[in-house]
Formats: C-alpha cells, structure tokens, sequence
C-alpha cells in the first residue's frame, strides 16, 4: 500500500562532544523556535514522543529543538547497536504525522529559563540574555544541545544547562572557559558562570 500526502522523513545522526548523547535531525521541523528537555522518564509527559522514546530501555534523557532530537542512552549501551532502531522508529512515528509536543501540558509544567528578553529585565540581565543568543545558543545547537538562562544575583550568572549539554564532560570547560570568559569581557559586571539542574 503506497501512503499518500506525507513526506518522506529522513533522519541522519551527529555525534556531540558528550559521548552518551546522539544529536538525531529531520529534514522536517519538530519544535519550530523553542526548546524542550527531558531529563528523565517522568518529565516526559508534554511530549507524546518523549514518552515513546523513554519506551526504549537504553534511553536516560531527550531533548527537542527545532528538526532534532538529543537523546542520552545508559552507559554500557553501545550507539552503534541501537541508531539503526531508533532512526526506524523516528521516521515512522514522523511520516505518521504524530503529535510531538502538548502546548498544554507545558504551560503547566514549565519552569522559567528563558533567554527571552522581557521588559522588567535589568540592563546587565538584557545583555547577559542577548549574548547567550547571538553568540551562545548557534554554537552549543551545533552540539545537539542548549544554555537557558536561569538567574543573575550579585556578579553570578545562573545557566541551565539542556541536551547533549547537560552532563557532558566538556560543559563545564565550555561554560567556565568560553562563556565565562566571554560574559567578563562583555559584560564587566558579570563575575562567574554557574550550572544549575533543573
């Protein structure tokens, strides 16, 4: 039987800096402008396919953006024994046109870390915002990932860390060494850079 009206998805893999992460990109858009983490079965519930996702044993996280899927696997699993299954499983759940996130459920669930720059902003937090932006969040969805900003108190900046970000070996260099180091340049006022969990 030949399906008509539904395009034909296609998924390739990326590898991302964090080795228990795998960037997973559509050539169709999934999560158009925002983002969405997951990191563990139980914050799946916004999201249809994260929870089919969590449905594999291997998986310990999922991440949406844009056209792609950051998933986290357990340790001891091996990418090479199960890309072949996931990529199978993606296009078929893509080409069905099924939901992949509940507006609803997020409005609900959501926490506040955002990049956005809202009016009430202080000065020093508009530009903290405007350089994770222009120059942060392209580098770090190369990755597979993202950096949320959480908090400004003092001198400390607060950023959440998403995605192949969250846990991987190399974040913190990345976040003490580039945007640490970039933020003291920019922006005099800021002192340190932190991770927060979610």
């Amino acid at each position: 039987m030949i399906k008509t009206g539904n395009p034909i998805i296609s998924i390739y893999t990326e590898m991302t800096p964090n080795p228990e992460t795998m960037k997973f990109v559509a050539n169709k858009l999934l999560y158009p402008g925002k983002s969405i983490d997951f990191p563990d079965e139980a914050s799946a519930k916004p999201s249809p396919l994260a929870v089919e996702l969590f449905s594999f044993p291997f998986i310990r996280g999922v991440f949406i953006m844009a056209n792609f899927i950051t998933l986290t696997k357990t340790p001891e699993t091996d990418w090479m024994d199960v890309i072949p299954s996931i990529k199978a499983f993606l296009k078929e759940y893509l080409e069905d046109n099924r939901p992949i996130i509940n507006e609803e459920e997020i409005a609900v669930t959501k926490t506040s870390a955002s990049n956005e720059v809202s009016a009430d902003d202080s000065d020093v937090v508009k530009r903290i915002k405007e350089l994770l932006e222009n120059y942060v969040k392209p580098a770090v969805e190369m990755d597979g990932g993202a950096i949320q900003f959480k908090d400004y108190h003092e001198g400390t900046v607060k950023l959440m860390l998403q995605g192949s970000c969250s846990g991987c070996p190399s974040s913190m260099i990345t976040l003490k060494a580039g945007i640490e180091g970039m933020m003291k340049r920019m922006i005099p006022e800021v002192k340190e850079v932190v991770a927060e969990a979610e």
